[in-house]
């Protein structure tokens, strides 16, 4: 049974975003206007239901998750300030969730330490998606990703599919900035390797 019945039916898998102004659908959802709210829903289901996916690896429990973060949100709008960006603010809540249902996940984040050469390593921007053209490739980046540990599948999914910067990444999974940038240094080169293995055992 749903617990928000607003959030029932949504098209989790890629609905196209509204081109609506998102402040104007926050201050109206702060106000108590369902529709408005429904609305930056239809927004970002599709986001947070792709994350959470990526760390539970089960789409049933990714929409629990997605549901249950919807419903925080909703709860906790009428004290979002806007001091930082409503996406970042979101993201925040969803990672909260991961940490309850995978205490791992916390873990793993608090045993990475801070690099110095990769803090001062160039950023890599590009999309991840972006550099595969074929649908096998995008299919081996996607089977390397999952086989990463919780923590690098977060990090990375948050930086290349979600696009948040590394400031934003290190407010959301309240690590420190050189550690998040380390973090994904790591990840990245985990990635690599982990596709490199596979095009030799599958390949």
């Amino acid at each position: 049974m749903k617990l928000f019945p607003l959030i029932t039916g949504l098209n989790l898998y890629g609905r196209p975003a509204l081109n609506v102004n998102e402040r104007i659908l926050i201050t109206r959802a702060q106000g108590g206007d369902p529709a408005a709210f429904e609305a930056l829903v239809n927004q970002h289901a599709r986001y947070v239901y792709n994350l959470a996916l990526r760390l539970v690896h089960d789409p049933q429990e990714a929409e629990n998750l997605s549901q249950e973060a919807f419903i925080r949100i909703w709860k906790g709008l009428p004290g979002f300030r806007g001091e930082a960006r409503f996406t970042t603010w979101l993201y925040q809540i969803v990672t909260h969730l991961f940490y309850n249902r995978l205490p791992s996940l916390r873990t793993e984040l608090a045993a990475l330490d801070a690099d110095e050469m990769a803090m001062n390593l160039p950023d890599e921007r590009p999309m991840l998606e972006d550099q595969v053209l074929s649908h096998e490739l995008r299919q081996a980046l996607h089977s390397a990703l999952e086989n990463l540990p919780e923590s690098y599948r977060l990090l990375l999914t948050l930086r290349h599919m979600q696009e948040l910067s590394y400031e934003e990444i290190a407010s959301v999974t309240g690590m420190p900035l050189g550690t998040v940038k380390t973090g994904i240094h790591r990840a990245r080169q985990q990635l690599r390797l982990r596709l490199e293995i596979d095009e030799v055992v599958y390949g």
